[in-house]
């Protein structure tokens, strides 16, 4: 996992919905993003990767910028 330095931006993905009955790539997009249980919360960078994988499954998340 990279480190963050002070000038990267970064955002708090928490998972809000369940992963259960979604399509298989709404699941691999929350395991990708670090997320395993509901109100789970992880800190990634923010990235048009990482932009990209929570814009396909927005509905499961809350996004926060920091």
């Amino acid at each position: 996992m990279a480190k963050h330095n002070a000038d990267t931006k970064s955002v708090r993905v928490t998972l809000v919905k369940s992963v259960y009955g979604q399509l298989r790539r709404h699941r691999a997009t929350a395991s990708g993003l670090g997320l395993r249980r509901i109100n789970q919360t992880v800190v990634v960078a923010d990235t048009p990767e990482n932009r990209g994988m929570i814009n396909a499954s927005r509905h499961l998340f809350r996004v926060e910028e920091t």
